[in-house]
């Protein structure tokens, strides 16, 4: 008698989506903090988008280079590394 496991969809895994998604919006968006926002972090996705948006854009290259960075970090980790480290750790920056 073979046993079905109607727990499929647990291998497919919420935060690996939220990785891809997290990191291509940092390379893409990362001036706005949309990564940051994905990830559950409201307070640092503020913090990025008030100091684009109240610099008139004259730091919004700092905060896109921030975002650059992220998102290729989020993407280079492996998938334990990053639910770890922003999912269950909660680490807002870098």
């Amino acid at each position: 008698m073979e046993v079905i496991d109607d727990n499929k969809s647990e291998l497919i895994n919420p935060q690996e989506n939220k990785k891809v998604l997290a990191g291509i919006l940092g390379i893409l968006f990362g001036a706005l903090g949309v990564h940051k926002f994905v990830l559950g972090y409201t307070k640092e996705g503020v913090i990025m988008l008030l100091v684009s948006l109240l610099s008139f854009g004259f730091l919004a290259g700092v905060s896109g280079i921030v975002g650059l960075i992220e998102g290729i970090i989020y993407l280079t980790k492996s998938d334990e590394e990053f639910i770890e480290t922003y999912q269950v750790n909660k680490r807002g920056w870098f």
